[in-house]
């Protein structure tokens, strides 16, 4: 087992703005707390939050590292205090509060899961944030059930694609929305029985002709908040997690009502540690076996050095990917 420096190489924001504010810099290797490990980072996650904070609308929770990264994969190198359940040279992915973006990373021990069987330590890294998201809102949260139809917006992205595999493993009719056609062809092989390019079509058309959408989880925002309460059936439940067309929108809430919609938003970083735990326990026991049943796969779009976080936040920017970008910290 190698020593672990003093030092390691970062991603630092010089201020808040584009992707040009990320820069490479030097911080002292944390010390894992109570409770956390240290792991040696081998890849991290490049996330919507990721950008929001990077842009000043996301501030980091008390006590978090300012760094970037809400995920991450690795090899053990450390055990805090009162950590249980790993030991040095373990292999995992993580949920983090932060600091991904980095040779090195303290996580809640908790947070942390095995690399699933057939999955790459590289690819690992793209899981836990959307799969924490996708479980904790759609099956803890909405109670997807099977038969249920579920409307997954922004079908090729991270947590799209995340969306469609585990609506479909779990016996939903799902359908999707995207463009262009590659996108929705990517949303077609992961399972999506209907995909709609929204350039071409009207999901809410489709998808009240259907019988209406009993979940439907939205990374739009904007004019999609309207049309989707109109594509919900009754006791539909409208899951929001990000608003990349606006979040100031009017709308008529006599809808609401009349259908019995439940409208949710959700951020996952400001949910107290027992709770994450509380969702990496159930993917561990009910998703984690789909990977070696082979019901589930990663969706890697693209990986690139750590150094280069400025272009990977620039092509998450500009839509021109599938599935999570990832950024390498080191050899596996």
């Amino acid at each position: 087992m190698a020593s672990i420096p003093q030092e390691m190489t970062v991603v630092e924001m010089s201020g808040s703005g584009g992707p040009e504010v990320l820069v490479p810099g030097k911080r002292s290797v944390p010390a894992p707390r109570p409770g956390e490990v240290l792991v040696r980072v081998v890849a991290a996650g490049v996330n919507g939050p990721d950008l929001m904070q990077r842009k000043g609308l996301y501030p980091p929770p008390k006590g978090a590292s300012d760094l970037l990264g809400l995920e991450i994969s690795g090899e053990i190198v450390a055990v805090g205090a009162e950590a249980k359940g790993w030991q040095v040279g373990d292999t995992v992915c993580a949920l983090t509060n932060g600091g991904g973006y980095a040779e090195y990373c303290a996580v809640e021990a908790e947070h942390c899961l095995p690399i699933p069987d057939g999955v790459s330590i590289v690819d690992a890294a793209g899981l836990p944030e959307t799969y924490f998201t996708v479980w904790s809102n759609v099956f803890m949260g909405a109670k997807l059930s099977a038969g249920e139809l579920f409307l997954v917006h922004g079908a090729a992205g991270g947590i799209g694609t995340t969306a469609i595999q585990l609506g479909k493993a779990f016996g939903a009719r799902v359908f999707a929305t995207d463009s262009p056609a590659e996108r929705c062809r990517m949303a077609a092989e992961l399972g999506a029985e209907r995909v709609i390019d929204y350039r071409e079509e009207d999901f809410v058309e489709i998808v009240r002709a259907a019988g209406g959408a009993d979940v439907i989880l939205d990374i739009v925002g904007g004019p999609y908040v309207e049309r989707n309460i109109k594509a919900a059936n009754h006791d539909g439940r409208i899951i929001q997690l990000a608003f990349a067309a606006g979040s100031k929108v009017e709308i008529n809430l006599m809808p609401i009502m009349l259908k019995r919609l439940h409208y949710t938003g959700s951020t996952l970083r400001s949910r107290p540690d027992g709770f994450k735990s509380e969702v990496a326990r159930g993917l561990r026991e009910h998703v984690w076996p789909l990977f070696a049943q082979g019901r589930l796969r990663v969706v890697t779009g693209e990986t690139l050095p750590l150094a280069e976080a400025s272009k990977a936040h620039a092509a998450m920017e500009g839509a021109r990917h599938t599935g999570k970008i990832l950024l390498l910290a080191g050899t596996a």
